[in-house]
Order: C-alpha cells, then sequence, then structure tokens
C-alpha cells in the first residue's frame, strides 16, 4: 500500500498542486491542500482502479479546496502561473509586459465567473480534461458540465467584447 501511495504521489503530485494552484491562486494555500488531497488518498485509495486514480484526485482535492474556502469564506488569487504555461514563446520585453496585462485581465475575469462555471472552464480550457473526467470531478453529469462550460465561455467571450466597445 505506501509503495503504491508513493508511486501514485510522485506521478500526480505536479498536475494536483497546478490543479489547486488555480483553485486558490496561493503557493503555500496550494501546498497545504495537496498535503491535505494525498491525506485523503492515503486513507481511501484503496477501492479505486487504477485508469481512474488522476480523475478521483483531482475530485478529492476539489473537495479539499471546497472545505478550505467554507472554512476561511474568502480565497483571493494571487498567481498566474497557470496561464503562464501557455506563453513560452520568446517576446521582446514590451511583448511579455503586454501578455502580463492580458494575463492580469483575463485571470481577473475568470475570477468573476461563477464558481462552478469557473471551475468547468479551469478543468476542461486550462487542464484539458475530458468531458467525463471534469464531469466525474465536478459531481455533475455530461449535459450539465456543458452548459455551465458554455455559459463561462459565453461570459469570458462577453466582457471581452464590451473591453473592445470601449476602445
Amino acid at each position: 500500500m505506501r509503495s503504491e501511495l508513493d508511486s501514485i504521489y510522485k506521478q500526480y503530485i505536479q498536475d494536483v498542486y497546478r490543479y489547486l494552484l488555480s483553485l486558490s491562486g496561493d503557493h503555500h494555500t496550494a501546498e497545504d491542500l495537496v498535503q491535505d488531497t494525498f491525506y485523503r488518498a492515503y486513507l481511501y485509495l484503496e477501492g479505486i482502479g487504477e485508469e481512474k486514480v488522476k480523475p478521483w484526485l483531482l475530485r478529492v482535492a476539489y473537495n479539499a479546496f471546497i472545505d478550505y474556502t467554507r472554512k476561511r469564506r474568502r480565497s483571493v488569487p494571487k498567481d498566474d502561473a497557470w496561464l503562464q504555461r501557455e506563453l513560452t514563446d520568446y517576446c521582446t520585453p514590451e511583448q511579455w509586459v503586454l501578455q502580463q496585462e492580458r494575463i492580469a485581465e483575463l485571470r481577473q475575469k475568470v475570477e468573476l465567473l461563477p464558481p462552478r462555471q469557473r471551475e468547468a472552464v479551469l478543468l476542461v480550457d486550462c487542464y484539458q480534461r475530458t468531458y467525463e473526467e471534469a464531469a466525474d470531478i465536478m459531481k455533475v453529469n455530461i449535459g450539465h458540465l456543458k452548459v455551465l462550460l458554455f455559459r463561462g465561455r459565453q461570459r469570458l467571450r462577453n466582457s471581452r467584447k464590451g473591453d473592445n466597445d470601449d476602445e
């Protein structure tokens, strides 16, 4: 059991950490929640099939995050790491500053989404989970996930159009 948990930990630690970092927005909170996630995995991992370990761990991580936010009643994201991994191309300092501004604007817009829509957008668009995996993590059916995803994306598009109209 211990060696199995060690191998699962080594295989999924980065995925769980990045997921929790995108939810909490804080490095230290994400680290604490990763510990809590793997503690829960240690307690309940025995009945999980090998092919369902990652979706199960992400759901446990999400539940740990929800427990944390209920205790704290407020979490303020501070880090853009989940967006920066998309911007690995070389750019000039001016382009870099513009990208950082766009990232900050997008992060703010994602933060303004209702929690369930934000979760759907992060899981499918940022973490490239399949609809089935995302629905399983969120404990909703696929149809409801698609509705949440559509509405979240639509809000992001509408906020972008509003920004372009102002210019």
